[in-house]
């Protein structure tokens, strides 16, 4: 079977909803408008899933050429408008300090209510991925999927857990960190994947409900304990791109 682009996910603000997607731009900073915002807390340091797995819950649309965001949240209420840029703060973003700029609107005041505690919504001055361009990007083969399934004996496990942006589908279980170091091609680009990504708490939230709810990291922990891995606990790859370029679900891809 020809390896395949089984699922695409990204979104604009980090921690929120994934949108899945049948096709996306990818270019040297990952998906164009992936986690383009993220939300601190009141010292100034990145939230994520695993401070408030309701976060999960919350529908982020961001309209580029309009410059505008809304956040739709679960009771059917809106945050929206045009964005706008105001004082630049230093954040904790993964232990490291990075400029961003906060965005000024109805955007912190709906999500400090909905979580219960005080948020605010940045904006880093240029795209900025988690791991930097190394990792501009994440895939995961749905093999991986089945086999942690298995090890944990239900009959499948939802992706979104992962976060991942391409899903790849004709893979043996695990077969996507043999990719390390090698170039791959996915639709119209190339990725270069550098490293596993190593997982947390957020892939034991059930993304429906941002409740956990299936213990991934003890069996990731027991049947991938004697992986070779560049992060622990490793469930796929981050990657750097290559070349840009289109993909779309049921794009071929191939080593090369």
């Amino acid at each position: 079977m020809t390896a395949r682009v089984s699922w695409i996910s990204w979104t604009p603000t980090k921690a929120t909803m994934l949108h899945q997607v049948d096709e996306v731009e990818l270019v040297e900073t990952g998906v164009r408008g992936d986690r383009r915002f993220y939300l601190i807390g009141e010292r100034g340091r990145l939230l994520s899933d695993k401070d408030h797995g309701a976060l999960q819950l919350v529908q982020a649309t961001y309209d580029e050429p309009a410059d505008s965001l809304v956040l739709r949240f679960p009771d059917g209420s809106e945050a929206g408008g045009p964005v706008m840029r105001g004082e630049e703060v230093t954040t904790t973003f993964h232990r490291r300090a990075r400029p961003a700029r906060l965005v000024v609107g109805p955007w912190s005041e709906a999500l400090s209510a909905y979580i219960g505690e005080p948020i605010r919504l940045v904006e880093p001055g240029a795209p900025a991925p988690d791991r930097g361009r190394d990792g501009a990007t994440t895939l995961l083969g749905t093999g991986s999927l089945g086999a942690l399934a298995d090890e944990l004996g239900v009959e499948a496990i939802d992706c979104r857990r992962f976060r991942m942006n391409f899903g790849i589908e004709g893979l043996e279980p695990h077969a996507e960190d043999a990719w390390l170091g090698r170039r791959v091609q996915i639709g119209q680009a190339v990725v270069a994947p550098t490293g596993n990504v190593g997982r947390c708490a957020i892939t034991t939230q059930d993304p429906d409900t941002g409740r956990p709810n299936l213990d991934t990291l003890k069996a990731l922990a027991r049947y991938r304990a004697d992986v070779e891995t560049t992060e622990p606990l490793p469930f796929g790859v981050h990657a750097a791109v290559v070349r840009p370029g289109q993909v779309r679900v049921g794009d071929p891809v191939a080593l090369l």
